[in-house]
Order: structure tokens, then sequence, then C-alpha cells
């Protein structure tokens, strides 16, 4: 592939970063002989795959097409957060009056901003780099994989053989069939990183993860940012309270939200990118100088010729068994290929499942998995394990609690306090929890650690946090599940108890 094609600007920093991912003249590996696993693609599900195979002596190829780190370097996890970092230092100073510092109004540099994340996103890119990982042992393929046999993969027209093989090629940003979009020249999140120069008027479909970040952050750069989308609430995955703060804090960012509207058309014109959608039986128009679709990710199966390795799969990838077999029971699959979980860590742990499964002849589930997510607007919200509509529609005793961050010291004196955790629990045991703080995300782990062991409110409250921190929120909620068992009787069992020991 052409370097323009991959990244743009070819700047210093995105020269370095394709040397490491996708170095200029590579050479394939002549191959030979027969693999014991070849990984196809190298975001982070084939990576994890490929090198903890090789770790353990296996011999492993991995082919990537592209650039090597996968979404998750290049256009995802990586870049996002690069950006966010700027706008949450926006955030900061919008604070200053409430803690009594007066603070000048920012000014956002958004050349600078972007050059800041590629370089950093250049930094980080060793650790993914082809020279690293055949260094570690391992055959590094660039090139478009197809499967040509069961045990068969052909890259650019060399065959490589396999007693078994892992599809991790991941998903991309899905284009939702609106009429006109296809002849616009949409942003999506393997482009919007190019940008240099900043949109001043910055339209976004999609409500979810990528859409409520990158338009937080825009706003905050200083662009006029609206967000459609047809969910009566953005994050319609969450929990609707939670969604609602951070719909507040969208509109407090300047964001214009549109919600539970459908986009009719998209048109591009001489005045910028039209979008109309219906709102209450009317036709409304929002314009922007750049479109932003975030509407969701389809997975990349589709050039892999799967039908001749007898791998079936569908609009939601390749389908995979609990142990993650795919149809061909030589061939496994791990990530956003396959998963309705499209995180990098959920890749990482499906990989080592399959490290183990594969390899080993393992029965590791990955219905086992507790994964916990986060979206890091700001505030965050972050949640692990059921939420309550979902634990009833197991059959589960659900009772729930919350404890607000009005409630917490360290959030009353960082000027933070717009925000909870909710815990549902069935008779103490921890069945899922959902933070909303602005680091919700550094503290999402304790409750993933506590529901991973089967434990539950009575380990969190009898765990000591460092005071203060907005952590303690966990522990009051273990507080407040230990108070519920001080039942009317109980309580009356104790006042005559210390009566009694009162005339010893």
């Amino acid at each position: 592939m052409e370097a323009e094609s991959l990244v743009q600007p070819l700047d210093d920093a995105n020269r370095e970063l394709l040397a490491h991912v996708h170095p200029e003249g590579w050479q394939n590996p002549a191959g030979g002989g027969v693999y014991d696993l070849i990984v196809v693609g190298a975001g982070t599900a084939g990576l994890v795959s490929a090198v903890g195979a090789a770790g353990l002596g296996a011999r492993v190829a991995l082919v990537e097409r592209a650039l090597m780190g996968g979404d998750c370097l290049n256009v995802g996890c990586v870049p996002s957060k690069g950006l966010l970092r700027a706008a949450r230092l926006v955030g900061e100073a919008r604070k200053g009056d409430a803690l009594g510092v007066r603070m000048a109004t920012p000014e956002v540099d958004f050349e600078r901003v972007m050059r800041r994340m590629r370089r950093r996103r250049a930094d980080i890119s060793p650790h993914d780099s082809a020279r690293r990982f055949a260094g570690l042992g391992i055959d590094v393929y660039f090139g478009d994989a197809q499967f040509t046999g069961p045990r068969e993969i052909a890259v650019d027209g060399q065959a490589l053989r396999f007693k078994r093989a892992v599809i991790a090629t991941g998903a991309r940003a899905a284009a939702p069939p609106i009429p006109g979009l296809a002849e616009t020249s949409y942003l999506t999140n393997e482009n919007l990183f190019w940008l240099t120069e900043q949109p001043r008027r910055l339209l976004v479909i999609g409500g979810g993860p990528i859409g409520c970040e990158m338009a937080q952050a825009f706003a905050r750069f200083g662009s006029h940012v609206t967000l459609v989308d047809m969910s009566p609430q953005v994050l319609a995955r969450e929990d609707g309270d939670a969604a609602a703060i951070v719909a507040r804090a969208l509109e407090d960012d300047g964001v214009t939200l549109h919600l539970g509207v459908r986009p009719q058309q998209v048109r591009q014109g001489p005045d910028g990118v039209t979008v109309t959608f219906e709102r209450d039986g009317a036709p409304s128009q929002v314009v922007g100088d750049r479109l932003l679709v975030a509407a969701g990710r389809a997975p990349n199966v589709e050039t892999l010729n799967l039908e001749a390795a007898n791998v079936a799969y569908g609009s939601r990838g390749v389908e995979v068994d609990d142990r993650l077999r795919t149809s061909n029971r030589r061939i496994y699959a791990a990530g956003d290929v396959c998963s309705a979980f499209k995180f990098t860590h959920a890749a990482d742990a499906m990989a080592r499942i399959v490290i183990q499964n594969a390899l080993f002849h393992g029965r590791k589930r990955a219905s086992a998995l507790v994964i916990p997510w986060c979206t890091y607007t700001d505030p965050e919200i972050a949640h692990v394990g059921l939420y309550e509509r979902e634990a009833r529609e197991q059959g589960r005793r659900v009772d729930t609690l919350t404890v607000l961050l009005a409630e917490v010291d360290r959030a009353i004196l960082d000027e933070e306090t717009d925000g909870f955790v909710r815990v549902h629990h069935d008779r103490g045991r921890l069945l899922g929890c959902t933070i909303v703080a602005p680091h919700a995300g550094e503290m999402i782990g304790e409750a993933a650690y506590v529901i991973t062991q089967g434990g539950g409110l009575a380990e969190l409250s009898a765990t000591i946090h460092p005071y203060p921190t907005q952590v303690e929120a966990l522990k009051k909620a273990g507080d407040a599940y230990r108070r519920t068992l001080l039942t009317p009787a109980v309580r009356r069992w104790f006042t005559r108890y210390f009566a009694w020991t009162r005339s010893w």
C-alpha cells in the first residue's frame, strides 16, 4: 500500500509511525513448512495471539494488510485519548472560577494539538512494530490474506499452511444507509485524525462512545458541534441516569443535541454538509463544514475468502462458539471481528483464550470473561457486569444502591459532584456496577475484580480505601449494603444485648 493511503499527513511523526507498523521495503519471509499458528490481522487480538504463541515455542506467522497495531494504535484508543487529554485541560481551565482561580479563556492551537497526538502515537508504536515481532521469532507478512483451503492461506500469492489459525481482522466504521452519504466526503474514526485544520462547524451522526467523545473534544477546541442520533439518549447502551449526566455535560460544552431523530438525507453543497432529519413530523436541517459518521462498526470479513476455509460468518462477523472456535475446528477468531465487546482489552482477553484453546486443546470460555468498559467523556461513564434490566431478565433477585458523588468528600472538594456509583447486587453479591465520574475508568477496575472473584459488597466495605478519594464511593456502597442487614429485629436484639451487658 502507498503511504498516503495509510496515514496523513506524512510528517516526521507519521513517517516514524509507518517505519514501525508498515515499514517500506519489508521483505516477507520465505515461509515453507507448516505453521503451528497463523494469525490474520495485527491489531490487539492478533498481536497478543502471536506473541503469546511464539513465547510458548510455537512456529507463528502474523499477516497484516495495512498497519500493525490495528485500530487501537492508529485510529482508535491512542489518537483519540491524545485529543481528549487536551480537551480535558480546557475543561479544567473552565472550572477555575469555581475553585477561586482566575484563568484566561483557553486558546487552542488545533494544529499543535494534532501534532502532539501524532508524536505521542509514534512514540508508542515501537511496541507494535514489525521488527519487534520479527525479533520475537514471528514471521511477519504484509499483504492481503485469503484462505485457499481449510488449512491454507495465501498472502499475495504465497501459500502458507497451518495447523491452527486465528482470524483477528477487526472491524471498521460502518456507513449507515442514509441517502446521499456515499456521495459526501465524510469523516470516520479512520481519517478524523488526519485533520490538520479545525472544522468551524462539525456535524456528528451517532451518539455512541466515539461520537460523544469527539463531539465534546471538538466543542472544547472551539468548533460549533451538532450531534444527531436516532436514540432518545446519548450512549443508548448505558444507564439512563448516567447518560443524562453526559448529555448535560455535552450541552454545557456547547454541543447541540438532536436525539430521537432519524437522518433522512445528507447533501454536500457550496455552504457545507447538510443533514436533514424529521422532528415531530416536520423536516429539519443542520449544516456543517465537516461530517463525522460514528454510527457503529462492520466486521472485516469480505476479502478473506472464508468460504474456502468452511468458516461461517454473517453481518455481525465470524461465527464462533464459546471457546472461540469457528465452524472450521482448526480456525479460531478473536476481537472485533467476532465479538460484541469491541474494546481493546476485550480483544486482549479473547486472544489469551485462543492461545490456550487452539494450541493446548483448552476449554476456556469467552462467556466467563468479566469485561468492563469506559466512555472517556468528561465525566466518564464506566460499567462492568449486568445492568438491572439484564439481571431481572435472567431471573436474578436484584437490589440497587446508588452513592452520589455529592456525598463523597473528595468530589465535593474537587467541584466534581455531578456523578454517582451505582451497584446492582443479589443479597450482597455484586452483579454489576456503573460509575459516572471524571476518572470512572480508573475506578471501575475494583468492581471488575470483585465480580471476577465472585465477591460482593461486604468485600468492598471491608477494603480500606485511602481518604479522601473518589473511589471511596465504592466503599460507601458496601457500607450502605451492610446497613441494610441491620433489620428492626436485629436492632431490637442488639438493644436487649446492650441493656443486659450494662448490668455486668
